[in-house]
């Protein structure tokens, strides 16, 4: 008994005196007893080189790396964890995590890396977590992750990849998850996912492609769950599923009109099968499912009459859940698909159903090509390559000077990037009116004479990005009505491009960053030219100044005026957008969110940035009761509003700022203490606790138990005296901030020169 007592002893002064001589670097705030090192935001160009050797766990968050060399953490071999987010990494050079054997998860999101070489990720041996979201990788060198045997979740969400080649993920023995959401995929190699034996989830929405890539996914023989939603698929053939073990497939949010009845032939085990917000108006009984126990059918224009009649009968039969509502015919009209009798699907008469079957059935022998003739080979311009089979065209990268002709009248997408163009003339596009997809991005166009487009009359996806546009004929889109997703970022446009717009009454989603663009006049400008647009991205413009009401537009949600020149919140610019859901405002000059400076947006807004602006002060009745995201990193603000009412947050940063951690931030200290969120804020003042973190620091001890200062302090701010809020928001959105020696808000708070507060019970309630 003495021995081991010995022994513990000995073993416990051996890791206290580890742990003391624990090196920490200059810059970094470590925990010697955990073994961790923090360096975030401390603008560092390289990895620490003084870092201790036996460190497990190091955060290098929000600095700028830029380049992360061979050998970049040799010194520290035992590392298990690493944080390099918002680093401004661009390249990974090969072996620069050559030495951490050790590595369990790795985290590079929100970076600008563009390409991702053979050996970026050699000696990862145990690594079983890569984030590599939000950067810019367009390419995937063969071999970039044949080191990552262990890896079971490979993030690759909002990116930039088109095309996934073979064998890309060679050697991913052990992968459960791979996202590839939010790209630009219209094109995966067969072999594409090859080798990925132990996959059993894939998300690819939020993409475009168009077809159901039928030869790349039968090689995925545990795939469960596959999401293909928001892909602008319009029509799934015979056998286009045949995943063996599958149970969840989503294909909702696409421009589906039509479902082979044998198209999911090849899944048996289906469950779930999710087909909402398509255009499908019938739907025949799906052969294949044995197991299929819900199908979502809602915001389809389904038809209840005979022609829905077999499917009625076939989902009861095997007990599936019917989701969705008739569109039609009247008397039937929004009734539940699955509570409407299907003796109640009915034709108008026997007379008119036998013709239109008939009908059906000589379209289906019209269409339908003759087994005895082959078919005739299609022809493909020089220097292109052509598939029929799947409707794609591409001659990327060719050095055409004039757009090629002679394409297979039924290429559905074009692919003519990086060629040299200059000037499209009009008629540019003969003969492609099949094309929903045009790649035109880095041709070096300056010029679009009005016509171009004429005759492409199911153009849906246009991207001209990265040319050397400086304005745009107002005729530019003549002929191209169905327009929907425009991309017009990195070119040179001085002014909106408004009186091109007024052709494209369905726009939806416009790109129109890293442009030129100085303001947005005159007023109205977008809700009279683009009445249907969701989705305004103008960041990286030189923005100065936004004409009152030049935003009102009925479905905008989401705006991004990020890193452009405006000075204030754009309120007026707002007045009628009262569907925004998404705000960003970072890398602006704003040093003032007043009580109203979104109060058009405030019962929408859901996510707002306001990173890197100067912000000097927020208002609480500035902040909407829905907001989830709140971004104020990097700004002057030394105290902030009463979060509690704001019970839907998800995420909040408000890291950078010097905050003043006296007794009227008390309120901001509870709130974190009381919220499952990750919170990080640090003290600014006074100096005997600057650096540390507001959750850490004990300075609120000494706070009267009510948690209020005791005295009001009045800021003066643009020249108005604001009494600084203490508890909650009161009323944010409805009421206007209260005078000084108003007796009551509508909430019941008073106000502390009158009488002392509630007590913390009656707080903790309210959070």
């Amino acid at each position: 008994m003495r021995v081991s007592l010995t022994a513990v002893v000995l073993l416990t002064s051996a890791l206290s005196l580890s742990a003391e001589a624990f090196k920490c670097p200059r810059v970094c705030s470590c925990d010697r007893a955990k073994l961790t090192v923090t360096c975030m935001g401390k603008n560092l160009t390289e990895v620490p080189p003084s870092l201790d050797e036996i460190s497990l766990k190091l955060d290098l968050r929000n600095n700028n790396l830029q380049v992360l060399s061979r050998g970049a953490f040799s010194h520290a071999p035992y590392l298990t964890h690493l944080h390099l987010q918002r680093s401004n990494i661009i390249t990974v050079k090969e072996g620069a995590f050559r030495t951490l054997g050790r590595m369990v998860s790795l985290n590079l999101a929100y970076n600008k890396i563009d390409i991702l070489y053979q050996e970026s990720f050699d000696g990862l041996s145990s690594l079983k977590e890569l984030n590599l979201d939000h950067n810019r990788i367009e390419e995937i060198q063969p071999g970039a992750f044949s080191q990552l045997g262990f890896l079971n979740t490979l993030d690759l969400t909002h990116n930039q990849l088109v095309y996934i080649p073979n064998m890309a993920f060679q050697g991913l023995n052990n992968i459960k998850w791979l996202r590839l959401s939010h790209n630009a995929l219209n094109n995966l190699a067969p072999e594409a996912f090859a080798g990925l034996f132990t996959l059993n989830r894939l998300s690819l929405d939020h993409n475009e492609l168009q077809f159901f890539p039928t030869q790349t996914m039968t090689r995925l023989r545990e795939v469960t769950r596959l999401d293909l939603s928001y892909n602008p698929m319009t029509y799934l053939g015979e056998e286009s599923v045949s995943m063996a073990k599958l149970t969840h497939l989503y294909l909702d949010h696409m421009s589906l009109q039509d479902l082979s009845d044998q198209a999911l032939s090849g899944a048996p085990h289906l469950t779930h099968l999710d087909l909402s917000h398509n255009q499908l108006r019938y739907l025949e009984p799906l052969k294949g499912p044995k197991e299929l126990g819900s199908l979502n059918l809602t915001g389809n224009p389904s038809y209840c009459n005979c022609y829905l009649r077999p499917l009625r009968v076939w989902a009861g039969l095997r007990g599936a859940k019917l989701l969705g509502v008739c569109a039609g015919p009247p008397h039937l009209s929004d009734e539940p698909l699955q509570a409407v009798d299907p003796q109640d699907l009915r034709c108008r008469s026997r007379g008119e159903t036998l013709q239109d079957e008939l009908e059906r059935e000589e379209a289906r022998t019209r269409d339908a090509s003759p087994t005895e003739k082959p078919k005739p080979r299609a022809k493909c311009p020089g220097l292109c390559d052509c598939d029929t089979e799947a409707q794609h065209a591409t001659c990327e990268g060719r050095g055409h000077t004039k757009v090629p002709r002679g394409f297979p009248v039924k290429t559905q997408l074009l692919d003519l990037r990086r060629n040299h163009f200059h000037f499209l003339p009009v008629n540019s596009f003969p003969g492609t009116g099949q094309v929903l997809s045009l790649h035109l991005e880095l041709c070096r166009i300056h010029e679009i004479e009005a016509g171009a487009f004429r005759g492409m009359k199911k153009l849906y996806y246009l991207y001209l990005s990265d040319n050397d546009l400086t304005s745009l004929d107002p005729g530019a889109f003549t002929g191209a009505p169905e327009l929907t997703y425009l991309h017009l970022e990195g070119n040179r446009l001085l002014q909106f491009p408004g009186p091109a717009l007024k052709l494209l009454p369905g726009l939806s989603v416009l790109h129109l960053e890293r442009n030129a663009i100085s303001k947005l006049d005159p007023a109205g400008l977008l809700s009279s030219v683009t009445p249907l647009l969701r989705e305004l991205y103008l960041t990286n413009n030189t923005i100065t100044s936004i004409a009152k009401a030049a935003l009102d537009s009925a479905h905008l949600g989401i705006l991004h005026l990020d890193s452009n020149q405006l000075t204030e919140m754009p309120t007026s610019a707002l007045s009628k957008a009262d569907n925004l859901e998404e705000l960003k405002l970072s890398h602006n000059s704003i040093r003032w969110l007043g009580p109203d400076s979104v109060q058009p947006v405030s019962q929408s807004l859901r996510k707002l940035y306001l990173d890197q602006t100067g912000l000097e002060k927020i208002s609480g009745a500035a902040l909407g009761p829905g907001l989830r995201t709140l971004s104020v990193r990097g700004n002057q603000l030394k105290e902030l509003p009463d979060l509690s009412l704001l019970t839907g947050l998800e995420e909040v940063d408000l890291q950078e700022n010097p905050l003043l951690c006296d007794c009227s931030l008390l309120h901001l200290r509870r709130w974190m203490e009381n919220v499952s969120l990750e919170v990080v804020a640090t003290c600014g003042n006074p100096p005997e606790v600057k650096g540390q973190k507001v959750k850490e620091v004990s300075v609120f001890k000494s706070c009267p138990e009510n948690g209020s200062p005791p005295e009001v302090k009045v800021v003066v701010d643009s020249g108005l005296s604001k009494p600084k809020p203490r508890l909650s928001k009161v009323s944010a959105v409805k009421a206007r901030p209260a005078k000084p020696r108003n007796k009551q808000t509508k909430t019941g708070k008073k106000k502390p020169q009158r009488r002392p507060p509630k007590t913390p019970k009656s707080k903790k309630t309210l959070i």
